[in-house]
């Protein structure tokens, strides 16, 4: 039995040539209860022009009427981005061809004379077009959230290395140059003092103020690389050469090229990329060698490091506060790339960073030289 609120009517439209078998389904749906308006159509062209101007709940459908069959209509309802669910209810279908329907999207088949059961496939239709409905909702606003998360993600990935170059600016022009300019005078006050006291205080002064000049630049070296304006290729051998100095671990560099041409964006996603890979295998990984890779062929941007570690367990990747792994893997997608991650216990890990590079403009003619 077909269930309805007091206050619903359903609104279907039956496409039938034969008003004894429209009154018999009528019939049959009044019988069980069911409030509705049942709309009689038998030419294809009548069918078109009311399923384009009016809104019906569901839709029966005769398999073959003159001059044309179900199919035809389901074609031209099935284009209609919200479309009421179609039941075929016919005489002269085969179970072959009805099941060639329903794997072109058709709700559901009747045989008329079976037309008892016509509210139960009417509810069954009903029910399932709307669970589909809510499935196609849910997953339209899981995939703008998840646009929007994205969106947000780029943002804030764009406001901290605007942050960090901000910072690193002023540990440069301001804390760096007073830092130096103390130095100085630290050091004039021990060459000009008499007391051996005053000049090993001086002198023990100007040590901690180079450590502190030190300090200052390798923070700022760590928000924003100067060595990125010399390129991917120098800034990667750059991150190489002061991982290996800084651990002993072998760290080799090899790269299609000399020189890899990429957008900012794309440099300074690949940079992070590479500095974070290797701040966790320095964290983690207790490797016997480091291997970077740099590629930029058939138009992508390939970063691989890898290494012969400890590796990493699938709980590990999966904890919720991993963020390190889960922040490149958001950094990739702002720039349409993405980043694989296999590892397995005992045998190492590698990080790879892929990323369509934009195209060249083609040179016209005149340009070439």
């Amino acid at each position: 039995m077909v269930t309805a609120t007091p206050d619903q009517t359903l609104e279907i439209l039956h496409l039938e040539d034969s008003l004894a078998d429209h009154e018999l389904a009528a019939r049959t749906l009044r019988r069980s209860g069911l409030q509705c308006q049942l709309h009689q159509v038998d030419t294809l062209s009548e069918f078109q022009r009311l399923t384009d101007s009016g809104a019906f709940d569901i839709i029966l459908a005769d398999y073959r009427l003159p001059g044309f069959t179900a199919l035809d209509a389901w074609a031209h309802v099935a284009q209609k981005p919200q479309h009421p669910p179609f039941v075929l209810l016919s005489g002269a279908i085969g179970e072959a061809a009805a099941v060639d329907a329903m794997r072109l999207g058709v709700a559901d088949y009747l045989l008329k004379d079976d037309i008892q059961r016509l509210p139960h496939v009417i509810a069954r239709a009903l029910e399932v077009h709307e669970a589909r409905r809510m499935r196609e909702h849910a997953m339209a606003e899981l995939a703008r959230s998840e646009r929007r998360l994205a969106e947000l993600a780029e943002h804030l990935q764009t406001s901290i290395e605007q942050e960090r170059a901000s910072i690193a600016r002023e540990i440069h022009d301001d804390i760096g140059g007073a830092l130096t300019a103390v130095r100085f005078d630290v050091a004039w006050i021990g060459r000009h003092s008499t007391d051996p006291a005053m000049q090993e205080h001086a002198n023990s002064a100007a040590d901690m103020l180079q450590h502190a000049i030190g300090a200052s630049q390798r923070i700022m070296m760590n928000l924003r690389p100067p060595i990125l304006e010399q390129g991917l290729v120098a800034a990667v051998q750059w991150l190489a050469a002061g991982f290996e100095r800084r651990t002993g671990v072998p760290t080799r560099v090899q790269s299609s090229s000399d020189s890899i041409d990429t957008p900012a964006d794309i440099q300074l996603v690949a940079y992070r990329t590479a500095q974070e890979a290797l701040t966790n295998i320095s964290k983690h990984a207790q490797p016997g060698k480091v291997d970077i890779e740099l590629s930029d062929k058939e138009g992508v941007l390939t970063l691989e490091v890898a290494d012969n570690g400890r590796g990493i367990a699938p709980e590990m990747r999966d904890k919720p506060k991993a963020f390190g792994l889960k922040g490149l893997q958001e950094r990739a997608r702002t720039v349409g790339g993405w980043l694989d991650i296999s590892s397995r216990p005992g045998q190492g890990t590698s990080v790879i960073l892929s990323v369509p590079l934009p195209s060249a403009p083609p040179t016209a003619p005149g340009d070439a030289t």
